[in-house]
């Protein structure tokens, strides 16, 4: 084979090289930019988000919802909403969940509430330390009688928390998975969501209400970034190969 012949073929081997390195730059250069376009619409949903919930959390507050509305609440439209409960607490029936708070380590404390049409909410009276869980620890804790409740309305945790499952059997829980807590307790008609109280002081100081956390991570406008920079390194790639020559 002569000279000639060896660089027509090397030269033919570059150029197929040349485009098998464009079309794969170019395959890159399009998911990026499709990834960075859809973190985009993310941080415009995540912002509408905040917004809503914000608007939520600062309105007057609203009966909880009754039976008849518990089809159609969805942590959409209704998570965070201020409202209120009337009724009697069921204390011999709480559960303890347990959380880790700007107070330290401990359970939240949820009690059922038989409202007026003998329908059962369960209420998140507050947090409560370890060596405080037994009610018997927290003197004056536990409401006689009738009571009202002020606080955000909240959404079901089932299964359980990161890499615990509830246990029902021995009453452990680590998320507040209304409906696994009503069976177990044995409750029926249980609305399927809970209440955070407010900061509402309760007699003996404990539980301590108005620990809800309302913060969203919003890192969509970084991810955004990085997916478009990769797009571009990816079109400076596609001009570098075809301006490189044998």
């Amino acid at each position: 084979m002569d000279d000639r012949s060896a660089e027509t073929r090397t030269g033919a081997e570059a150029s197929r090289s040349r485009v098998v390195l464009t079309v794969a730059l170019s395959v890159l250069m399009a998911a990026f930019i499709a990834l960075g376009t859809w973190q985009v619409k993310r941080l415009f949903w995540k912002l509408d988000l905040i917004a809503r919930v914000d608007a939520r959390v600062l309105a007057e507050p609203v009966p909880a919802p009754a039976q008849s509305e518990w089809p159609g609440i969805s942590a959409d439209k209704d998570e965070y909403r201020r409202v209120t409960a009337m009724g009697v607490f069921a204390h011999d029936k709480e559960a303890l969940v347990q959380a880790v708070t700007e107070r330290g380590a401990g359970f939240w404390v949820l009690t059922p509430m038989v409202v007026d049409d003998h329908t059962t909410i369960l209420i998140n009276r507050g947090f409560v330390p370890a060596d405080r869980r037994d009610a018997a620890a927290r003197p004056g804790s536990q409401l006689p009688g009738a009571g009202r409740v002020t606080g955000l309305l909240r959404m079901t945790e089932p299964d359980g928390g990161f890499l615990r499952s509830n246990d029902p059997a021995t009453r452990r829980w680590y998320s507040r998975d209304v409906d696994a807590i009503a069976r177990a307790q044995g409750l029926v008609d249980v609305a399927p969501y809970f209440i955070d109280a407010d900061a509402t002081p309760n007699p003996g100081g404990l539980p301590v209400g108005g620990l809800t956390v309302v913060n969203f991570r919003n890192s969509h406008l970084v991810y955004a970034a990085t997916w478009y920079v990769l797009a571009l390194m990816s079109a400076a790639g596609i001009v570098v190969v075809r301006r490189v020559r044998r």
